[in-house]
C-alpha cells in the first residue's frame, strides 16, 4: 500500500501545519509561521528527498524561505534536513538538544540502514537556550519554550499565543503510541502540565493529524497505564519485556507502534530504580526488546 503524501495544513493566514501521514516510525510532521516577510520553520524532516518536499510546500504558499529552523528534539527525523536550510537559516533549540544530536551523529542509519537519507549534514543549533527564547518573525511572536525533561532532555515546544496554536513536537503522538525512552516518564507527566497552562486550541504533534487539547488527556492516560504497569510487573521481578508481552494494553491496542511499550517500560523500571529523569540509558536493549514484540524484526521506518 503507498503511503499517503505530505500535506500542507492552514491553520491561520499566517500558519500552517505540514503533515506526513501515516506519523509512523520516522515520519513526523514540520510547521512554519510567516508574516510574509520571515519565516519560522518547526522542525525539518528525516531524508533529504523529504526535506526537498518540505521546502517546496513552504514555497508554494508564497511564504519567504525560513529565516529560523527550530528544533523540537535532537532525533534524526526532526533534524537531518537541518543543512538544506542553512546557513541561510539560524537554527535554533535547547542547549541539550544541540549536544545530544552532535552526539548521535547518523543514529538513524544505525538502526534503519535500508533507508536512503540522501546527503545528509548533521548540524547542531547555531542558536541555544535553556529555559525559553522569544523569536520575532516579523510582525509575530514565536515562543520557544523548554517543558523540562520529557520525549527526550531537549525538548522544545512552538507556542503561537497571537493564534492560540502550539507545536508540540514529539511531546504528542496522534495516533501513535508516546515514547519517551531517551526522556522521562514523570517529566513527560509534568511537561503536560505546563501545555495546558498554555491554553492551545490546535495543536500539531510531532507525529500524526493535527489536534486539539484533548490530545494531552489521551497521553497522560497512556503515561500513567505506563507507570502503573511499571510499579506491578517491576516489584514481581519481570523484565520489562515479560511484562510487555504480558500485558493487555486495551484501548491503547489501538494505537500505532504499540511496540514501544517495552521501550517505555525501560525507562520507567530506570527511574524507579533511582535513574535520574533524562539519565543515560543504553537504547540498544530496548530496540531489541521491541523487536521481539514486533514478531523477530526491527520495527519499520516509514521514512
Amino acid at each position: 500500500m503507498t503511503a499517503a503524501k505530505p500535506y500542507t495544513l492552514a491553520l491561520a493566514d499566517d500558519v500552517y501545519a505540514y503533515v506526513q501521514p501515516d506519523g509512523g516510525w520516522c515520519v513526523n510532521n514540520a510547521g512554519f509561521v510567516t508574516d510574509g516577510t520571515a519565516t519560522l520553520l518547526v522542525d525539518t524532516t528525516a531524508t533529504e528527498r523529504r526535506t526537498r518536499a518540505l521546502g517546496a510546500a513552504i514555497a508554494a504558499t508564497g511564504a519567504p524561505a525560513p529565516r529560523w529552523v527550530v528544533n523540537t528534539h535532537h532525533h534524526g527525523d526532526h533534524t537531518y534536513g537541518n543543512g538544506f536550510f542553512a546557513p541561510a537559516a539560524t537554527i535554533v533549540s535547547h542547549a541539550d538538544c544541540r549536544r545530544e544530536a552532535l552526539a548521535a551523529g547518523h543514529q538513524l542509519a544505525l538502526i534503519w540502514p535500508e533507508t536512503d537519507y540522501g546527503d545528509v549534514r548533521i548540524l547542531g543549533a547555531d542558536l541555544t537556550y535553556r529555559d525559553r527564547v522569544t523569536v520575532h518573525v516579523g510582525a509575530v511572536d514565536a515562543e520557544v519554550i523548554h517543558p523540562g525533561v520529557a520525549h527526550t532532555v531537549g525538548d522544545s515546544v512552538v507556542w503561537l499565543p497571537h493564534r492560540h496554536v502550539l507545536f508540540a513536537g514529539d511531546l504528542v503522538f496522534e495516533g501513535g503510541t508516546p515514547f519517551f525512552l531517551m526522556g522521562s516518564l514523570s517529566g513527560s507527566l509534568r511537561a503536560l502540565e505546563r501545555l495546558r497552562a498554555l491554553g492551545a486550541e490546535t495543536v500539531v504533534p510531532g507525529h500524526g493529524p493535527v489536534t486539539d487539547p484533548s490530545a494531552f488527556d489521551r497521553t497522560e492516560r497512556y503515561l500513567r497505564f505506563v507507570a502503573e504497569v511499571a510499579q506491578r510487573e517491576r516489584a514481581a521481578g519481570r523484565t520489562p519485556l515479560e511484562a510487555a508481552g504480558a500485558t493487555d494494553l486495551g484501548e491503547f491496542g489501538e494505537l500505532r507502534e504499540s511496540e514501544r511499550l517495552v521501550a517505555d517500560l525501560h525507562r520507567a523500571y530506570a527511574e524507579l530504580g533511582g535513574l535520574p529523569e533524562g539519565g543515560p540509558l543504553d537504547p540498544l536493549p530496548a530496540f531489541r526488546d521491541m523487536a521481539v514484540l514486533n514478531g523477530g524484526a526491527m520495527v519499520t521506518s516509514h521514512a
